[in-house]
């Protein structure tokens, strides 16, 4: 047998094993690659630290910034009232659970960001823009004049702990060779991204949950994880959830009627409640002056070569529209982190849509704006405070003594001889699916429906975790892909049980009402058994 054929066969063993092929020392590992994790990566070689950025796609192609053409938000200094409307431009659909001295401090960074971005030599036709797959081939240039290694096709299956807790480097797999690889670092970032569940949305194929996981196994919290219920307007049969067009349109149901007294996201209760019926939704951007199409063609060409595709002049023409689910993606939820995005847990850092942002939009939905200019304010203060967290950890930093952190899906907890009984990746994914993705399920909660799909997901659980694992690249990064989108979709629906009133993106159909006693956060702790802690909101 080859040399190649046994590391293609044996990866899963040998990371259980902490038996690597490729092995590397950083004095900080980012863990994902797109717009956090490479802003992360930057502020920490900056700070003066050396650093690996590993990443499960290829750096610059990988993650929904690639995908498609977004623009973050920012405060002017000197400007009052751009200020004042741009802290302000969520706070309300936040519901009470934002805190608008830490918005003013994000678009303060994400300013100063986009600035030094644009200092770089980075072009868009506005500042705080990102032009898609052109903003991280730009940003991939950066890291490596800036002598950051990239490890592309590389994901992270867990992290790596020393005796006492701290977070100390990284396992994964290099999927085109299946060799297993370790980074031992003085501090790790998580810039991960959040959780879509395989929905099919643009530039979310990767984003499963990992860091959720990988956080939580080393004793990371997460909050916000109710307010996931975020479904985004998608042509029928297309993939493209940006909202930001369907401000110039209007929607219908079959009969013709308005389904959008409020534009984009806010009509999409409405669209709901009527496909829930059985019935159609549709949309044609009539809004946008003849003028303005091809601009609009320019800015968003992913959403429009669909129409071109199919000979639809969506300025003119009713097309039908269906919710693809983005779960935290978009959404707010994510792990607790602090100030600098430290999680709690020494050593181990995290930014961007893998994080909690109620703070930053509260119970409404964080994307376009708000998450961009979180991508780069939060990459920037994970960087900055992994490099110092390193630095001040000496030269011995490397000479701990560390384990793997993971379990379910690669070391299983029923052990060898039980090994292979249970659901494999692929059916544990699909069997997670089937309680997250539906309409009925999870857009209009009810506390009995989540009771029942939270009955048949701790099972799942129960079996993944004693069962789940897998010896060659592919397998083993699908048990723990699954893995990831089981823990992540009991730690929504936990939260959701627990959250008895209806509140921005989480409604619950059985408490149809926004309770003031109830604007607190829910913090929640453990993989295996789960736990609830309430967190007091700030004063009104």
């Amino acid at each position: 047998m080859s040399t190649y054929t046994e590391v293609t066969t044996d990866s899963g063993r040998r990371i259980a094993a902490g038996d690597y092929e490729i092995d590397h020392k950083a004095d900080v590992l980012v863990i994902g690659g797109s717009l956090a994790g490479a802003w992360a990566a930057l502020a920490a070689a900056r700070a003066g630290a050396r650093v690996v950025l590993a990443e499960k796609g290829w750096m610059g192609t990988a993650g929904v910034v690639a995908a498609a053409s977004v623009g973050g938000y920012y405060a002017l200094p000197d400007d009052p009232a751009q200020r004042e409307g741009v802290i302000g431009v969520r706070h309300q659909e936040s519901r009470g659970l934002d805190d608008l001295g830490y918005v003013e401090r994000v678009y303060d960074q994400s300013y100063r960001s986009f600035t030094e971005l644009r200092a770089a030599g980075f072009a868009s036709a506005r500042l705080g823009a990102f032009p898609g797959p052109d903003s991280m081939a730009f940003l991939r240039r950066q890291l490596l004049a800036a002598k950051v290694k990239i490890l592309d096709h590389s994901p992270a299956l867990e992290l790596l702990q020393t005796a006492d807790g701290a977070v100390a480097g990284a396992a994964g797999i290099q999927r085109k060779s299946g060799e297993a690889w370790r980074v031992r670092a003085g501090a790790v970032v998580l810039a991960t991204g959040g959780n879509a569940f395989l929905s099919g949305a643009q530039g979310t194929n990767g984003l499963t949950g990992d860091g959720y996981l990988m956080g939580a196994e080393a004793g990371a919290r997460l909050q916000g994880m109710e307010f996931s219920g975020h479904y985004g307007l998608t042509p029928a049969e297309g993939s493209c959830t940006k909202g930001g067009m369907y401000f110039s349109g209007h929607i219908y149901d079959d009969a013709g009627a308005r389904l959008d007294p409020l534009p984009s996201w806010f009509a999409v209760p409405n669209v709901a409640r009527t496909l829930l019926s059985g019935g159609k939704a549709w949309v044609v951007l009539d809004k946008a002056a003849p003028e303005q199409h091809d601009t609009h063609r320019r800015q968003s060409p992913n959403f429009y070569q669909y129409f071109s595709r199919r000979g639809v002049d969506p300025f003119r023409q009713r097309w039908p529209v269906k919710l693809t689910y983005e779960g935290t993606v978009r959404a707010a939820g994510g792990l607790l982190v602090d100030e600098g995005c430290a999680t709690g847990v020494p050593g181990l850092y995290a930014a961007g849509d893998v994080t909690d942002r109620c703070r930053l939009t509260g119970a409404f939905l964080s994307g376009a704006g708000p998450a961009v200019a979180w991508c780069v304010a939060s990459g920037e203060w994970a960087g900055q405070g992994a490099a110092a967290f390193a630095r001040a950890l000496g030269k011995g930093a490397h000479a701990r003594q560390v384990k793997g952190a993971g379990a379910c899906g690669l070391r299983p907890g029923g052990g060898a001889t039980g090994a292979g009984k249970g659901p494999g990746g692929r059916e544990t994914i699909a069997r997670v699916q089937e309680e997250i993705l539906p309409l009925e399920k999870n857009f209009f909660r009810d506390g009995k429906q989540l009771t029942a799909s939270l009955g048949r997901l701790d099972a799942l659980w129960t079996a993944a975790r004693a069962e789940l694992s897998a010896a060659g690249p592919r397998e083993l990064l699908k048990a723990r892909e699954a893995a990831a989108l089981a823990a992540s979709a009991r730690w929504i629906y936990r939260a959701a049980l627990a959250r008895t009133e209806s509140r921005g993106l989480h409604r619950r159909s059985d408490f149809p009402e926004e309770d003031p006693a109830q604007r607190h956060h829910l913090v929640l702790s453990g993989v295996d058994e789960i736990r609830i802690a309430r967190r007091e909101a700030l004063p009104a």
